[in-house]
Parts: structure tokens; C-alpha cells; sequence
């Protein structure tokens, strides 16, 4: 097999190709049906399955970009690969909605065969003694294994389904940690299998970020618009909503792409730092797929009471979004920013506060403490302190 197929490794960074652009736009689809999904089970258990459903689809997307890391997105077999993944991924995200219902066997062969056939796949196009054949034979393997799970998943109902999926989704979120260890292959070597362009990785995460704060903002249009009558308060709530998606993107763009990729690459491990990132990331993720569920719930009605389960997807979501991000930040310039402990700290006061107001009093108030955090953190950037 040509070594054209794979990226060429001169010290620039790679860039985000538009292959790669066309393939998040499924993304665009499986976050609104997630966001959609946990405003329609607003439980514990129907948070456990979105929060299920959301792990499976973002390693979906993270094993992906690790391919095209890898793998040049302008060459005609990878940008054909990632078009069927596109397919499989709309058909999985169109059965999201009953994934743990009538249409769990369409999600989880639509979801095997993203994972295992795009593993297979890439595996066929390396070339013969390549340093990453051993990687991509222990990746396949992981993912045959976790492919099991899905499929007897399938078999149960409820509990069952749910507990075998999320085995499933374990076994290819934590084998990485551990390098993929299979009998008679052994563990991958990160620091030497997994050479990666940190610029490439940097920017993919930061793109998916852009997708998750375009659903918050795409959420508040859609909700508004299909109200009948704007009274003052669902229109300060729709503000509210704005500001604080534009706040969201002000604590996380502050760190720029090129110091995440400067991170990676100058990291001992290149590999891990990437995987790390990863890990970051899908917390980060979530997060603002939460915060735009609480949006919506305020939005319809402003002047709702606060119950259990408002106050964790108005409170936690920024919580983990901010959590998420100093994390991340830690990674990129090894402090944590007192700014996210101080925002964290104030969300905490919160709490017992939040039962005795409405929805949009306590959205109101996490959004002041996102742009307070976001503007801390400017400041002390700006003068070279976290």
C-alpha cells in the first residue's frame, strides 16, 4: 500500500482538512439528539443513558481523528472511508432516540460497524512492517471485544442492556490507558507507536467545542422561535442563554490551539498527552450538551420551579465545564487557573440558594459567574499568571 496515504510529517502542523469538516456535520446531528434525548428523560436513569450514549459517541469521534491524525483525509480511500462513516453515523444517531427501546439493535450494528469496520479498515491501508501495524492489530482487537458487548446488549432490556453497553464502552475508553495489551501482542509503546501532530489534535477538539456551543445557540433560536408569545422574561432568558454560550467560549478559547499543540509536542509522550486531551475533553463536551438542555428548560419556562433535577443541569453542567477546562488548562501550562477554583467555589454557594428562586434567577447567576471567570482569566493571562 502507497505510504501517500499517510500524512507527511514535515514539522508543520497538519491541518484540519475538509473532509474532516463534512464528517463532524453528523456531529452537529448526534449532539442535538443528545441534548434532546437527557430534556426528555430528565431522570437519573435517562442521565445514565445519555451519559452512556454521549461516551460511545464521542470515542466514535476521537478514534476517528486519531485515524485521520494518522491517515491523510485528501487522499480518495480515507476521504471514502470517512464518507460510509458518515452514513453509519447518521443512521446510529437517527436511532438514538430509542436506543435503549425498539431501535437498540440499528444503533449498536450502526455503532460496531463504525468502530470495528473503520479499525479494519485502516489496518488493511498501512503499509506492511509499518511501526503502527502493531497498534492498529491491538485497536481492532479492543474493539472486537468491546463489539461483543454491544451486540449482546441488544439481547436485554433495561439494566442489562445498559450495563453491558457501558462494559462495552470501557473497554475501548480505558484500554488505551493500559496501550491496548492483547495475548501474543502485548501493550503499545506510546511514546514510540503513537506519534501524533499535536497541532492536528488541538484543533479537532477545539472544533468539536465550536459544535457543541453551536447546538447551545441553535437550541435558544429553535426554543424561542417555537413559542407562541415572548413575554419579557422568556426574552431575558433567551439573552441570558447568549451570553452565556459566548461566555463558555471566552473560558475556553482563551486557551489557544496553538498552546494546546505546542503541549503535545513538546511533551515527553506525545501519544499520551494527545489521549489526555481526549479524556479532557469529552467531560468538557458534555458539559456544554448539559448547559444547552438548561437553557431550553429556561427558556420554556422562565419562572419555573427549581426541582432536583433543574438544579443539577443549570449547576453541574457549568460546574463540570469549568472543571473540565482547568484541567485542560493544567495540561497546557502545568498551573491550575485560581480563576475556574473561584468560579467553581461561587457555583457551589449556589446550590442551597437555587430552591428558593426560579430557573432563570439561577441561570442568570451562572452566567455572571462564567463571564467573571472568563474575563479573571483574560487578566491574568494577559499579565502571565493562572
Amino acid at each position: 500500500m502507497p505510504q501517500s496515504l499517510l500524512r507527511t510529517r514535515d514539522g508543520h502542523g497538519a491541518t484540519v482538512t475538509f473532509s474532516e469538516l463534512l464528517f463532524d456535520l453528523i456531529y452537529v446531528f448526534a449532539v442535538t439528539q443528545l441534548s434532546h434525548y437527557l430534556l426528555h428523560h430528565l431522570t437519573l436513569v435517562g442521565a445514565l443513558e445519555t451519559l452512556l450514549l454521549w461516551f460511545a459517541v464521542w470515542l466514535g469521534w476521537q478514534y476517528t481523528t486519531w485515524v485521520t491524525n494518522w491517515f491523510d483525509p485528501e487522499t480518495r480511500q480515507i476521504r471514502l472511508l470517512l464518507f460510509v462513516l458518515m452514513l453509519l453515523g447518521l443512521f446510529a444517531s437517527s436511532a438514538m432516540p430509542q436506543a435503549f427501546g425498539e431501535r437498540g439493535w440499528m444503533f449498536a450494528l450502526c455503532y460496531v460497524a463504525f468502530q470495528v469496520g473503520r479499525s479494519a479498515v485502516t489496518l488493511w491501508l498501512l503499509p506492511k512492517g509499518h511501526l503502527l501495524l502493531r497498534n492498529f492489530q491491538r485497536i481492532l482487537g479492543w474493539m472486537c471485544i468491546s463489539a461483543v458487548f454491544w451486540i449482546l446488549g441488544c439481547i436485554f432490556e433495561g439494566a442489562e442492556r445498559m450495563v453491558l453497553w457501558a462494559i462495552g464502552v470501557c473497554c475501548i475508553y480505558f484500554s488505551p490507558m493500559l496501550g491496548f495489551p492483547l495475548p501474543g501482542l502485548g501493550r503499545s509503546d506510546s511514546s514510540r507507536e503513537w506519534t501524533i501532530d499535536g497541532h492536528h489534535l488541538a484543533e479537532r477538539c477545539q472544533l468539536f467545542v465550536i459544535v457543541a456551543l453551536g447546538e447551545t445557540i441553535l437550541i435558544t433560536g429553535a426554543t424561542l422561535s417555537e413559542l407562541e408569545v415572548w413575554s419579557m422574561p422568556i426574552v431575558i432568558a433567551s439573552l441570558v442563554a447568549f451570553v452565556g454560550s459566548l461566555a463558555m467560549w471566552w473560558v475556553y478559547f482563551d486557551t489557544s490551539s496553538k498552546a494546546g499543540s505546542h503541549a503535545i509536542q513538546k511533551a515527553d509522550n506525545p501519544g499520551q498527552m494527545g489521549a489526555r486531551f481526549h479524556y479532557v475533553h469529552v467531560v468538557l463536551v458534555g458539559a456544554i450538551i448539559v448547559c444547552a438542555v438548561a437553557n431550553e428548560l429556561v427558556i420554556v419556562h422562565p419562572d419555573g420551579h427549581i426541582t432536583v433535577a433543574d438544579a443539577a443541569v443549570l449547576l453541574l453542567g457549568p460546574a463540570a465545564y469549568l472543571l473540565a477546562n482547568a484541567i485542560y488548562k493544567f495540561l497546557v501550562y502545568r498551573r491550575f487557573p485560581l480563576s475556574h477554583i473561584g468560579g467553581l467555589a461561587a457555583l457551589a454557594l449556589l446550590i442551597p440558594a437555587a430552591f428558593t428562586t426560579d430557573r432563570l434567577m439561577v441561570n442568570g447567576l451562572t452566567t455572571v459567574v462564567m463571564v467573571i471567570v472568563a474575563g479573571w482569566e483574560s487578566l491574568s493571562r494577559r499579565r502571565n499568571v493562572v
